[in-house]
């Protein structure tokens, strides 16, 4: 088995190190790893970075994007791994060992398409603010949804059910983690354990815009599958992300 991990990144200067160093420490008994870098033409010593890693990164653009979710698609594209999952620019894996019990979901279940598993929001000095326990599997529609940076799927899920909508700027990944889990119905899984340390100040919630725009492209999203949200979805999302900020 191969999987690919596809970092994305623009003027990552000053994190993108420790995400290279994270992905360098996973053990990989029994998969190949397939590790690519796609950047946004950054104007900083980003690339200089990622050549120091060549012995790591299998594959590596550096090309004007028009969007985080174009250069995931071009990510996706270049991926020939059995099952694929992003690793941020500012996030880094929980352990050494999150992609081996990744692997060990899948290699045991063949019929499996989906792990998915919890995530931390951290700072920048690398202090937990937020944890998102994902739990079971259960409806959107009541204001539950994996967490992306722990969210794997095959590569033949993508090719079936397609990409990143890139016409959903901020809320594109729950687009396709809804097509995916709702609308396909791939069979999946849920690893109990924390996958990424990521930072916070993510596209989706770095300002109440941004978290009003999110919102608004969710229902968005909901309406193009013809599935409607249960009443007062929006406040159920976000009781839930305050509950989860409590634990």
């Amino acid at each position: 088995m191969k999987i690919s991990i596809i970092t994305v990144s623009y003027n990552s200067e000053k994190t993108i190190k420790d995400t290279f160093e994270s992905v360098r420490s996973q053990r990989r008994n029994g998969f190949d790893l397939e590790y690519i870098h796609i950047d946004g033409l950054s104007n900083d010593a980003t690339m200089s970075i990622s050549r120091e890693y060549d012995d790591l990164i299998t594959k590596r653009i550096s090309e004007k994007d028009s969007g985080i979710y174009n250069a995931m698609n071009k990510g996706i594209l270049m991926a020939t791994g059995d099952v694929i999952g992003f690793l941020n620019s500012d996030d880094t894996f929980a352990s050494s060992s999150i992609l081996h019990s990744i692997y060990s979901l899948f290699n045991s279940n063949e019929e499996l398409e989906i792990v998915y598993g919890d995530i931390n929001y951290v700072d920048y000095s690398g202090q937990i603010k937020r944890k998102w326990n994902t739990g079971k599997r259960r409806s959107f529609s009541k204001g539950w949804h994996p967490a992306h940076p722990g969210f794997y799927a095959k590569k033949i899920v993508f090719e079936q059910h397609g990409d990143f909508d890139e016409s959903l700027k901020i809320a594109a990944d729950f687009d396709l983690m809804l097509r995916f889990l709702e609308v396909a119905k791939a069979k999946s899984i849920y690893l109990n354990r924390v996958c990424v340390n990521m930072k916070l100040g993510g596209e989706s919630n770095r300002n109440i815009k941004n978290i009003l725009s999110a919102n608004i492209q969710i229902i968005q999203s909901f309406r193009k599958y013809s599935i409607k949200p249960q009443l007062f979805y929006t406040y159920r999302r976000l009781f839930r992300k305050l509950f989860q900020s409590w634990k």
